[in-house]
């Protein structure tokens, strides 16, 4: 009832500490939202180090590079065996870096932040 006697249509408010009651069927909200957080960024890793922001530590980095041994290194070692290499020579794409996968890693936080496989 409103002031004068007469029946309202309006629902009573809610107490303090809760929330609005959802909205009547046929009634349309609006929505927002809001995302917090960084975006993601592609970034092509190749030979070089890479200037990046690590998604780890969120330091703004140039990654370290080390080289561990691929797909590319076992291929080429194979292909010189083939050759009749064996005597030691098939063990040299072991050696190069050329050959060999390229890791990148945060020099903050050592996490591996990307790969760049040869193959």
């Amino acid at each position: 009832m409103d002031g004068k006697g007469q029946p309202s249509n309006n629902p009573p408010p809610p107490p303090p500490g809760y929330s609005q009651p959802p909205p009547a069927y046929g009634h349309q909200q609006q929505t927002t939202v809001v995302m917090a957080g960084h975006p993601v960024m592609g970034h092509i890793f190749r030979e070089t180090s890479v200037p990046m922001q690590c998604p780890y530590c969120r330091a703004n980095i140039t990654t370290s590079t080390s080289y561990e041994t691929g797909t590319l290194t076992w291929i080429i070692c194979g292909v010189l065996i083939l050759f009749g290499l064996w005597l030691g020579c098939c063990l040299i794409p072991f050696c190069i870096d050329g050959c060999k996968d390229v890791i990148h890693t945060c020099p903050n936080c050592n996490q591996v932040v990307g790969k760049y496989n040869r193959m």
